[in-house]
């Protein structure tokens, strides 16, 4: 997972220049760390009730719990929790498969816990997006923080990977825009400010962005100049 936030914010300190003065990236949903809804997987009944037990006295909500991977993952899906906790060792579909795909519909932040500790689970729980691994029993003080933790970090990498999809939209609308200007100094003989200002005024004229004026021109381009 470090190198999932480390490899974003290279990209979004190379890309940096892309973005204007005064453009906003928005951080997607950012729920309260309290009252925060978290869905408890595990087949043994002591461990997830004493795992509830202690969410609910910090001040979370407990909006399902599941005694196996298959009703995991559908209870999972159905209420949309914010965070996950999940034993790795699930019957019928282990936890790891149910994490890798919270993981990869961004879901929610993601807990594995196992009754013991081996290097090769921690690793596979990286692999499959878990933001922390706890070895039960396990102790109100190591849940909560792990909880806090795993809450700030998805909501930091929703940031990141909304921000790189903002910085990738509006790298490519400025390709489209500056090849919209070529076509239109080349087939009408304008500079490439008159080009430019022929754009933004259709834009504002038709009231569509700049990018559908230059996909437009692009188009009627290409159309054109077919056998």
């Amino acid at each position: 997972m470090k190198n999932i936030f480390a490899r974003l914010t290279r990209y979004l300190a190379g890309q940096k220049d892309i973005l204007e003065t005064g453009d906003v990236i928005s951080a997607g949903r950012m729920p309260k760390m309290k009252h925060c809804r978290i869905v408890v997987a595990d087949s043994d009944h002591n461990s997830r009730k004493t795992i509830q037990v202690m969410l609910n006295r910090a001040g979370y909500d407990i909006a399902g719990e599941a005694r196996d991977g298959l009703d995991a993952e559908q209870i999972i899906r159905e209420v949309r929790p914010d965070l996950v906790i999940i034993d790795v060792f699930l019957p019928g579909r282990n936890g790891y498969d149910v994490a890798r795909v919270v993981d990869n519909e961004r879901i929610a932040a993601i807990i594995l816990t196992s009754p013991s500790y081996e290097s090769g689970l921690v690793e596979k729980a990286c692999e499959v997006g878990a933001f922390s691994f706890l070895v039960k029993p396990i102790e109100e003080v190591q849940l909560l923080p792990a909880v806090e933790l795993a809450l700030s970090n998805f909501q930091e990498l929703l940031r990141l990977e909304e921000a790189i999809s903002q910085l990738r939209d509006k790298l490519e609308t400025r390709k489209l825009i500056e090849r919209a200007k070529g076509i239109l100094m080349e087939t009408m003989g304008l500079t490439e400010a008159e080009a430019y200002r022929r754009i933004q005024k259709q834009s504002m004229n038709k009231r569509i962005s700049m990018r559908a004026v230059a996909e437009a021109i692009i188009l009627s381009h290409e159309l054109s100049h077919r056998d």
